[in-house]
């Protein structure tokens, strides 16, 4: 039985992408595996244009002056990245969660970094707001969703200085005005592919204004030249992103799955606030369509939900261990009948304490 897959990460994958890169693991290019074909190769390099591009069509980006890439280190890697190449003096960051915090700590080694907001008083569970962008910034950073605490921003400030977003967890899951950032990164294994490569989208003319000396591996501008194949690019995990992206397009674009996530975000918040027995860790307003956190009002429960849940097939509920209950995490491609099938055990829960 396939079961219902709510990890927080690596995510679910569409049914097809896993059978078309399944096929392509065997025989990709004439007997050679997708596994062991060169990336210098026509076929793979076909493949890395293909998702450069479809990355920046579903942003609504092309030709607007933004280059799409396919690098290695995950959103972690994007912490140093970032500062690296846009920090010259002082930046603001925005504190919303456990990934925002661990990039604001990364970026204080080059220079002068000032949370402009932070809900951390609060164990993150609310997005910060009020807060102010001062113009002197070379930059304002901030996380979109917060996977550990199941928050999410609704709303971007109209930032005066180039605006960076973490993405890593809700990129493609909804409509957004993408020019208002000037560059996003997403580590692929949260809702785009498997875990390995990360996407980043950047705004070519925010380049070059800082006076270090940047390492190659390390500088936009040298992967920009080489179209993300300065070095071995992880080609598997850009294949099946590829893939992910082309299933996401096929479907209708982003927003077509917007329709399709509120539906299911709609439907477990609504159990969480009818049910007595649970109760949600995000303040409502702020509450994440790709992660809703909630725990068990009555801990003598547990087990027994915990032994439902196993037998209807549920995966990958258990919360992180900062905030504990549990975690379901909503990614593309999770069906609205896996929100159904947890739904049911919650309400089942209900009749039977």
């Amino acid at each position: 039985m396939k079961k219902h897959n709510f990890s927080a990460g690596p995510c679910v994958l569409p049914k097809s992408v896993m059978e078309q890169a399944a096929a392509a693991v065997l025989n990709f290019d004439e007997g050679l595996s997708l596994l062991e074909i060169s990336h210098r190769s026509k076929p793979f390099v076909d493949v890395m244009e293909n998702a450069r591009s479809l990355a920046l069509e579903l942003l609504g980006l092309e030709g607007k002056g933004y280059k799409a890439l396919f690098l290695q280190g995950g959103a972690s890697t994007q912490f140093l990245m970032v500062a690296l190449n846009l920090l010259e003096k002082r930046a603001g960051y925005l504190n919303s969660g456990t990934w925002a915090d661990k990039s604001i700590k990364e970026a204080k080694i080059y220079d002068d970094i000032y949370e402009v907001g932070s809900s951390k008083a609060a164990n993150f569970n609310y997005i910060p707001k009020g807060y102010d962008i001062p113009e002197d910034y070379d930059y304002f950073h901030c996380t979109s969703n917060n996977t550990i605490f199941g928050t999410q921003m609704k709303s971007f400030p109209n930032s005066p200085v180039p605006m960076v977003c973490d993405m890593s967890s809700d990129i493609f899951s909804r409509q957004l005005d993408f020019s208002q950032f000037d560059l996003i990164y997403a580590g692929a294994q949260k809702n785009m592919g498997p875990a390995g490569t990360t996407l980043v989208v950047i705004k070519e003319d925010i380049l070059g204004k800082v006076s270090r000396k940047i390492p190659s591996m390390m500088d936009y501008k040298v992967h920009i030249g080489k179209g993300s194949m300065f070095n071995t690019p992880p080609v598997f995990a850009v294949y099946v992103s590829m893939l992910t992206m082309q299933w996401l397009k096929d479907l209708g674009g982003i927003k077509a799955i917007e329709e399709i996530n509120e539906k299911k975000a709609s439907l477990i918040y609504s159990e969480i606030d009818l049910n007595p027995l649970f109760k949600g860790y995000a303040v409502k307003e702020d509450r994440s369509n790709m992660n809703a956190t909630f725990t068990l009002e009555n801990e003598n429960l547990k087990e027994t939900f915990d032994a439902m849940c196993l037998e209807a097939g549920i995966n990958g509920i258990n919360g992180h261990r900062s905030v504990g209950g549990y975690r379901a995490s909503m990614y593309n491609a999770l069906s609205l009948d896996s929100v159904k099938a947890l739904v049911e055990i919650m309400s089942d829960l209900e009749s039977k304490a």
